[in-house]
């Protein structure tokens, strides 16, 4: 009996939540960081290394993950991650001082720059329907997109108590989904079920083939015989990446400093952030639904063209506090259709099983690492008086990863991996 998408659904719940945990702890530290600051009299460049700390750990996570599970076992890594981060964030919790804190900062951000391109692959891994893949693995932003916003909620919940206990609470409920996550993944009787079946799957398909025989790396698979294909893929993949996570990032890390800047109060500011998420969240659920079929490639336009006209509205408005909220909530509606989503679809489509994790653990590495090194810079670009210019500048960074975008859709066509 053929087995619907609703059978491998618990898969994507699974790795849903790791991804909840990955944009919980960045946001939730962002959030949070004045509270830390203020707890444990942190000087401003401790602030600063803190953040770019998690930054570069979870690009190192994610550069490296994926080749520590081809080393020990993909299946091992998905289910064993998230107790490491269970142990950074509940260090975090009591930490008590600037090092202890940094420590468990950098075990949380490894492990979770790990999971994302692990996780993925087991979804695709044991999903036999090409379609089934697409849709499970982008329904894994959704709850990204969630991520976000409960850790919103709940900084701006604790906001208000005494010393860093608010941000204690953030971290400890941090620490507890890791903890549910990992029990869930580690002794899941259907998760293992859903892994043997898939390891029989692939062993029959293989069975009398090179494939069978011949050990794949990441470097036979980029520079092998079929490299024209696959370091097409990769680099189409890794430009359009870098351009939408720069304006991600942009957004996820300075919307309220912009705002604050234009003049907004701190709470209109963040009341404004959850409103403007929610945006995001509700076009992330309806994109998940159509990412296995043809109009994804009509959503990316779309989500494209949204976006552009967002970054040139936000230049003709010269700054005002009007025209950036509107301007992040016209982004916040593209984004989710010409993004992260079709990232992760593509790269779980376009290589070969066995190195998916280590590629798209590469492509979201090397994109974190040139977001921590642009994001020192960000802030004196997105102050009233040379908003303009930036703008200008990222509506061009839209059309180059919408032209990227669209040579990866073309490529995909090409060689027959998009019906």
């Amino acid at each position: 009996m053929e087995k619907d998408i609703h059978y491998y659904r618990p898969l994507a719940y699974a790795a849903g939540i790791g991804s909840m945990l990955g944009s919980g702890i960045i946001v939730g530290l962002a959030a949070t960081i004045s509270v830390w600051q203020n707890g444990l009299n942190l000087t401003n460049g401790q602030v600063g290394i803190i953040s770019g700390a998690l930054t570069f750990a979870i690009a190192f996570g994610s550069l490296f993950g994926g080749k520590v599970a081809e080393s020990i076992g993909l299946i091992k890594v998905f289910n064993w991650i998230n107790l490491f981060y269970a142990i950074g964030a509940g260090v975090c919790v009591f930490a008590p001082d600037f090092m202890i804190l940094l420590i468990g900062i950098i075990i949380t951000g490894v492990a979770s720059g790990a999971d994302l391109p692990i996780s993925l692959t087991v979804v695709s891994h044991d999903t036999p329907d090409r379609q089934m893949q697409a849709k499970l693995v982008s329904s894994t932003q959704i709850f990204w997109q969630a991520g976000i916003f409960i850790s919103y909620i709940c900084s701006f919940l604790v906001s208000k108590m005494a010393g860093a206990t608010g941000a204690r609470i953030v971290f400890g409920i941090l620490t507890a989904f890791a903890v549910i996550t990992w029990l869930w993944r580690t002794f899941s009787g259907r998760f293992k079920k859903l892994h043997d079946e898939a390891d029989a799957r692939y062993a029959e398909e293989e069975k009398g083939t090179a494939a069978a025989t011949e050990k794949i790396s990441v470097m036979s698979v980029l520079f092998g015989s079929n490299k024209k294909k696959f370091l097409s893929f990769f680099v189409a993949i890794l430009i359009f990446y870098i351009g939408w996570n720069l304006l991600a990032n942009t957004w996820g890390q300075f919307q309220t400093f912009m705002m604050v800047k234009a003049d907004a109060s701190q709470s209109l500011a963040t009341g404004a952030g959850i409103v403007l998420n929610v945006i995001a969240l509700l076009v992330s659920v309806l994109f998940s639904s159509v990412a296995g079929s043809k109009y994804r490639n009509v959503g990316f336009v779309i989500g494209s063209v949204i976006m552009f006209f967002a970054m040139v509205g936000m230049t003709l408005g010269g700054g005002n506090l009007i025209a950036i909220i509107a301007a992040i909530g016209f982004y916040n509606l593209g984004s989710p259709m010409a993004g992260e989503a079709l990232y992760k679809v593509w790269t779980q489509e376009s290589f070969p099983i066995e190195v998916r994790s280590t590629i798209q653990g590469i492509i979201n590495g090397t994109s974190r690492i040139v977001c921590a090194l642009f994001a020192f810079i960000t802030p004196a670009l997105v102050l009233p008086g040379v908003i303009q210019i930036t703008m200008w500048c990222f509506a061009g960074v839209v059309v180059v990863s919408f032209i990227a975008g669209t040579i990866m859709i073309r490529l995909q066509r090409k060689y027959g991996v998009s019906d």
